[in-house]
């Protein structure tokens, strides 16, 4: 403030009594900074014997009807010379009116072409430096975007070199794009650079105009390494290239102020303590036209200082007139400032000031720059006399000087076991509020580095995917590629589209995409489940079997003599019949089949060869069969079997029933759609055009729609966090199936950052010792919830329920009620029959049969009558005519 008072004074004692030189200044809307850079050129170069006295119009300079009003405004006012502005709609007009009334025109805007007596150019021709540039890097091949508003020489020179050294040039205009579809263009016009193959590109524009294409260039991956930008303005370190910095691409270009020079380091300290409500644009680092345009002070003031010691009259007195009068009456001293103006060799912000006959600047040095990852960074200067000199050739310095006294912002995001708040997590402050792997690894890496740092939870919540459409990254990758961060330390998938616009360490943990299912309700034994060891077939088989053996064992007995046999009578009794008989009747080998199956044995055995066939064998069958059974039988009772509706990727894609789907915004999801396998294409042909959408903001928002869905949704996710939230509760998810791919984790960088190979070194060291491993036991298996993967109950797989044998139980009382029922049916069939041959009632046969399956005896006193065969008695005398 006392600077500025300062200041103010001695401007205010030079106004008074002093000799006083009229200037015009024409600006256009918007040049705040070049107009205070100009009023403190102004105040710095007035002297008490002599002072400059604007006059200043704000005006449009791309209208020429504008431009005619106010170029006559200030030339009817009197004024000696003119400082202002242009463009390519309006150089024609003011250079034609400088010509024709003699009126010095001294200018910062672009070199205008032709010889114009009367203009003053004071921005250096950037054609030469921008020549050597190319030749130094090699160039043969490249694109050139140029703005046709900053006139069309540079591009002209370019061709003209182009032809002679058969370089091959993509010339492309850019300064007819519209504002509200500029965006746009850009990205499109990249977009068909990237067809063409053009990854060298020089930008002949001004500095809002570069922001613009290189924010488009940015959002859209096209600053990383592989790329290389000459930026052709002589203001590199005017634009904000913190963005573009860490992206890997190189970027070279021109700067005409040089900050390390004495003379702009002492004007830069009086810049910054003005005021900027006073000055606008104080606030920022002088740019190079603001610097032209206070040198342009410099020069006027020297050359009508020098007017003024040579006493030539430059009275304005009979030709301050109408500018548009025909005919025009040019100013008879015009010629003489034109020359003292032309003469003036000062040092300014600029370098060495100096012009020729035609107004323009020589022997002028320009610095050429690289950008570094840690800044803007001088490699060599251009001149007149030795061109293209390189001091610095180190391109790709490994700076990692200075990050022990940075505070690096790690970007994270919120993910379970990874990152977690502390349930008390209000308590505490800054990175002490978390927990979790990432939160663990994030600190060994910083231990292992040496660097202080700050955990920053990304603001979306995404992990980082390009926008189809826009291309802008999102997520933590976005965070990374704009510089919002230095680091990320999070479960980030290593993939080909990421790696492009970041760096990646060695992986810190492997893993694949996984399905996740809610887990199916334990199938208990059923009822009959007994009969599970053997398959339904084999069952029927079975049944078959011993039906065929039956038969065939009484065919064979029907037909072998060997099986008929007479009835031998007891011992002093005479045979009752002479009839052979046959012991395998359809229902005996029936019940010999069934005996041999069982293994319990019969008390008939065949007495042929070909029945004894038959039987050994059936017996052979039996053997295997139930040994077979036997052996299953034990897994089949005691072990409790989920039943998965699925088991494969495979399962998924064939059936209509199950949803499923990824993380948005995720590598699994950009997994699927860059796949060509056709499994995989056809899941994402399905995913992409399912309704309602299958894709999930969160993993969280994924595994509760598992856990809602009852089995109607399947979540692809990373199988790590599928183990991890397999042993969380309620503990009703699994995981089903192989892996279906194999990738990594990694800790990303930007594109050159310094933290890079420290990083992968440190994860290496961490892998090495077993350091990893014992975090992920910490996180995903000690503090499980349900138990480990591989632990089972012993006690209760080994011992038997009820429910288990409860089906051999019912066959028991089955068989027992049917054979009670078989023996009622064969008691009243056997008292009917006898009732009707004994005519007598059908209850008293019955009751004379229970008496005796009672008590054994017909009688009232128990006894049983015995029948004995008398000679002469007939044989067919039956028990029941002898009581």
């Amino acid at each position: 403030m006392k600077l500025l008072f300062v200041v103010t004074l001695l401007w205010r004692e030079a106004l008074c009594g002093s000799p006083s030189v009229q200037i015009g200044g024409l600006f256009p809307r918007g040049a705040d900074q070049e107009y205070s850079a100009f009023r403190v050129g102004m105040v710095q170069f007035g002297m008490a014997d002599f002072r400059l006295t604007p006059h200043i119009d704000n005006l449009e300079v791309a209208n020429s009807f504008a431009v005619t009003n106010c170029f006559c405004s200030q030339f009817s006012r009197g004024v000696y010379a003119i400082f202002g502005f242009y463009d390519k709609k309006s150089v024609n007009t003011i250079t034609s009116f400088c010509e024709t009334l003699h009126v010095s025109f001294i200018t910062p805007s672009f070199p205008a072409e032709g010889m114009n007596q009367f203009v003053l150019q004071m921005r250096p021709d950037i054609k030469g430096p921008l020549v050597s540039l190319v030749e130094y890097y090699k160039w043969e091949k490249f694109a050139y975007l140029y703005d046709s508003d900053r006139g069309l020489s540079t591009l002209q020179v370019i061709l003209d070199t182009a032809a002679e050294k058969k370089w091959v040039v993509t010339a492309i205009n850019v300064g007819n794009l519209k504002d509200e579809r500029k965006d746009e263009a850009y990205r499109s016009l990249f977009q068909d650079l990237e067809i063409l193959k053009e990854r060298r590109i020089i930008l002949d524009c001004e500095q809002d105009k570069v922001k613009d294409i290189m924010e488009q260039v940015i959002t859209i991956g096209r600053h990383v390494k592989g790329y290389h930008y000459i930026i052709a303005n002589l203001g590199f370190v005017d634009g904000d290239l913190s963005k573009i910095q860490y992206g890997g691409a190189n970027v070279s270009g021109f700067q005409l102020v040089d900050f390390d020079d004495p003379v702009v380091a002492k004007f830069d300290q009086r810049w910054e303590a003005l005021e900027e409500k006073e000055y606008p644009g104080a606030d920022a680092r002088i740019r190079y036209t603001s610097a032209l345009t206070y040198d342009a002070v410099h020069v006027m003031t020297e050359a009508f200082r020098f007017l003024h010691k040579q006493r030539i009259d430059m009275s304005r007195r009979g030709n301050s007139g109408d500018c548009l009068a025909n005919p025009a009456v040019p100013w008879a001293q015009g010629v003489e400032i034109e020359r003292a103006l032309k003469q003036v060799r000062v040092d300014g912000l600029t370098g060495n000031i100096q012009f020729d006959q035609y107004g323009k600047r020589v022997n002028y040095s320009v610095t050429v720059m690289e950008l570094k990852n840690s800044g803007p960074v001088k490699i060599g200067y251009w001149n007149e006399v030795d061109k293209m000199v390189v001091t610095k050739s180190d391109l790709y310095p490994n700076d990692t000087m200075g990050m022990e006294n940075k505070t690096v912002i790690v970007t994270t995001i919120l993910e379970a076991p990874y990152v977690m708040l502390k349930k008390n997590a209000e308590l505490f402050q800054d990175n002490d509020r978390y927990e979790g792997y990432c939160v663990d690894l994030a600190a060994e890496i910083a231990k292992h580095c040496g660097i202080r740092y700050q955990l920053k939870i990304v603001g979306d919540g995404k992990y980082g995917a390009r926008d189809a459409e826009t291309k802008i990254w999102n997520g933590m990758v976005g965070e990374l590629v704009y510089g919002k961060a230095d680091i990320a330390v999070a479960p980030l998938t290593i993939t080909l589209v990421r790696e492009e616009v970041i760096d990646f360490s060695k992986p810190f943990m492997s893993l694949g995409i996984s399905i996740m299912i809610k887990k199916p309700q334990k199938s208990k034994p059923g009822v009959f489940s007994f009969l599970d060891p053997l398959a339904y077939e084999i069952w029927m088989c079975i049944v078959f079997a011993y039906i065929g053996v039956s038969v065939v064992l009484f065919l064979v007995s029907r037909f072998s003599p060997y099986e008929w046999t007479l009835e031998e009578p007891e011992d002093g009794a005479l045979p009752l019949t002479t009839e052979s008989t046959n012991e395998f009747g359809i229902f005996n080998s029936l019940w010999f089949s069934l005996g041999a199956f069982m293994r319990q044995g019969c008390d008939i055995s065949p007495r042929s060869l070909s029945g004894r066939i038959v039987g050994g064998v059936w017996w052979f069958f039996t053997l295997i069969i139930i040994s077979s059974y036997t052996a299953n039988l034990a897994a089949f009772l005691t072990v409790e079997r989920m039943v998965s509706p699925i088991e494969s990727a495979e399962d998924l894609a064939k059936q209509a029933e199950i949803a499923y789907g990824t993380l948005d915004s995720g590598s699994t999801k950009e997994f699927f759609r860059r796949s060509k396998i056709a499994l995989f294409d056809k899941m994402w042909q399905y995913m992409k055009s399912a309704e309602p959408s299958v894709f999930v903001k969160k993993t969280s928002e994924g595994v509760l729609r598992v856990r809602k869905s009852k089995g109607k949704y399947a979540y692809l996710l990373e199988s790590t966090m599928n183990e991890y939230i397999e042993q969380r509760k309620p503990c009703d998810t699994m995981k089903v199936g192989g892996n279906l791919d194999s990738k990594g984790y990694g800790i990303a960088t930007p594109k050159g950052s310094p933290l890079r190979v420290p990083v992968n070194l440190a994860v290496l060291k961490l892998n090495e010792q077993g350091t990893l491993d014992k975090m992920k036991n910490k996180w995903w298996y000690d503090k499980g919830e349900c138990g480990f993967k591989d632990s089972t109950n012993k006690e209760k797989t080994s011992a038997l329920s009820l429910s288990n044998v409860a089906g051999v139980f019912y066959i028991l009382v089955g068989g027992l009620g049917l054979a009670m029922m078989v023996a009622l049916v064969e008691f009243c069939y056997k008292s009917r029959a006898e009732a009707k041959k004994m005519k007598m009632k059908f209850t008293d046969a019955m009751r004379s049969k229970a008496r005796l399956s009672i008590t054994g005896s017909t009688s009232e006193n128990g006894r049983v009558p015995v029948a004995y065969l008398r000679p002469g008695l007939p044989m067919s005398l039956s028990m029941t005519d002898l009581s």
